[in-house]
């Protein structure tokens, strides 16, 4: 692991002992930082299957250490994960995926809806579908323009949305979805997901 940075761009980089060509980018949610223990699992796992991995804090959290994103500065966000994305596919050469914990994966989302050869495949980590116990105020608008295939993983005590309405928005999607649930766990999920994640998103 080595300490990676360029414009709108900070992170750690994880290279395979064997890589296989492909790519990862992974960034945070809104509360957090990509020093998490989540984000450590995901990049170890991608790492030890091959895959080249960079673990990045989004452009609001190297702005300031704590504190939520910047609602005007969305744009700014997605822009680091686009310049990630374009160092990822000048170290990796084959498939790059895109991936992100909460509002990190709304933003890697929204990106590929702008973009849809952004990414080759997305890893969506307890999508934030509304905030909070509010469902009347759906995160989906953009669904209907994700031509990317998307591996989501869900905790059946999330709050940010239920299983069944996970289920209902992935039906907005027309690329291929798939849907993990993982049993008990709440919106930070657990680090021993990631192996799985390895595995559904290798074959989406």
């Amino acid at each position: 692991m080595k300490h990676f940075e360029r414009e709108l761009v900070r992170g750690f980089l994880h290279e395979p002992k064997y890589p296989n060509g492909n790519g990862l980018v992974i960034t945070h949610g809104a509360g957090s930082n990509s020093d998490t223990t989540l984000l450590k699992a995901i990049a170890e796992a991608f790492a030890g299957a091959g895959i080249v991995t960079l673990r990045c804090d989004l452009p609001f959290r190297q702005q300031r250490p704590k504190g939520p994103p910047f609602p005007a500065q969305s744009e700014r966000d997605r822009e680091g994960l686009r310049r990630a994305i374009e160092a990822m596919r000048e170290i990796a050469g084959g498939r790059v995926f895109l991936g992100g914990h909460s509002y990190g994966g709304r933003q890697a989302t929204m990106l590929a809806a702008e973009d849809p050869g952004v990414a080759d495949a997305l890893l969506l980590l307890s999508y934030p579908l509304h905030p909070p116990r509010k469902p009347q105020e759906p995160r989906t608008g953009h669904f209907g323009s994700i031509q990317t295939p998307a591996l989501f993983v869900h905790g059946t005590r999330d709050t940010f949305g239920t299983m069944e309405s996970m289920r209902a928005a992935l039906a907005l999607i027309p690329a291929r979805t798939d849907l993990v649930e993982v049993t008990g766990a709440g919106h930070s999920l657990y680090p021993s997901v990631a192996p799985m994640c390895v595995q559904r998103l290798s074959v989406l």
